[in-house]
């Protein structure tokens, strides 16, 4: 190969990465899910120097083909931190996770990027959990979406000053989850958060305060609290000009007692349902209303978050 080391020289991997969903009603930029719903990637390395994407299902014609690409630029990052040479890479990215939907989809193109760099580096350097959440924090900008899809199941992010931190916690097997995302109704997540007030009454903090707390407990043991602890009055109602659509879903939904939210910056709504059951006649209802089309994904909890499997070399003499 042309430059770089010459340890990747024919080096593959696969990469799964989950869908995610941030806030979950009060925990804005705290708390995240990661969904049972999953883009997939394969990079391998070439000799010749530069980078093909080639993007299937959602994204393709498109996002970027070239080093531009978010993947791309998500595993040069890698490699600049580790002062590597990037190598030559051919990738193959096979989309699901809608694109400006709220369910973490640059998450998931930072966090299959990192884990394919991480993959291909492996045996040459080591990269620990924290420096993935660190890096990938570093390209999202906040870590309540990247922290579920690197790590799976519900976690807990926060800041402090030595970098990202977070705790992974295992959500109660009677919760169910609802994603329903609206067909052709995009927002991206810098729009949403411009529609935040720089500062909120004393008495909304708390109130949110409250409810994240509890919320906390209710998907790890008590699943019939979950209506109650999706109360929110920090940044829900603030974007709702945004999206109304969203808005009037989601009061449609509670006004019969499901616990939805909006999914990340949305325009999605998340369910959160304490049992299957329920999580039909969530279904039922979004289906009765008929003034925006929507797509309705049934989902579990993913566990194990974003997984890389290395493929044996292909070296030609």
């Amino acid at each position: 190969m042309t430059g770089g080391d010459a340890r990747l020289r024919g080096r593959r991997v696969t990469v799964r990465v989950p869908a995610s969903s941030a806030n979950l009603g009060p925990g804005f930029d705290t708390l995240g899910l990661a969904l049972a719903y999953y883009d997939e990637l394969e990079v391998a390395v070439r000799d010749e120097p530069g980078a093909t994407v080639e993007v299937h299902g959602v994204g393709a014609g498109e996002v970027p083909t070239d080093a531009s690409n978010l993947i791309v630029r998500s595993i040069a990052h890698l490699f600049a931190d580790r002062g590597i040479e990037l190598p030559g890479l051919d990738l193959v990215a096979r989309n699901v996770i809608p694109h400006g939907s709220g369910m973490g989809s640059s998450a998931a193109a930072i966090v299959g990027g990192l884990m394919a760099a991480r993959g291909l580096l492996d045996g040459i350097v080591d990269i620990d959990g924290d420096e993935l959440l660190r890096l990938a924090t570093e390209l999202e900008g906040h870590p309540d979406n990247v922290a579920p899809a690197l790590f799976g199941g519900l976690t807990i992010a926060w800041t402090t000053p030595e970098g990202p931190r977070h705790k992974r916690l295992t959500v109660h097997r009677g919760v169910s989850l609802l994603v329903a995302a609206p067909d052709s109704v995009t927002v991206s997540t810098a729009l949403a958060r411009s529609l935040q007030p720089e500062s909120v009454p004393h008495e909304d903090a708390i109130f949110n305060v409250s409810r994240s707390a509890l919320l906390i407990a209710a998907l790890i043991q008590s699943p019939e609290l979950l209506f109650a602890a999706t109360e929110d009055k920090l940044h829900q109602t603030y974007r709702a000009s945004a999206m109304p659509a969203t808005s009037a879903l989601i009061e449609q939904l509670r006004a019969e007692g499901f616990a939805a939210v909006v999914s990340g910056a949305g325009p999605s709504v998340l369910v959160l349902c304490s049992d299957p059951a329920q999580r039909v006649e969530a279904a039922a209802v979004i289906e009765r209303q008929s003034t925006t089309p929507w797509t309705v994904h049934m989902l579990a909890v993913d566990f194990k978050g974003a997984t890389v499997v290395a493929h044996p070399a292909e070296v030609v003499a």
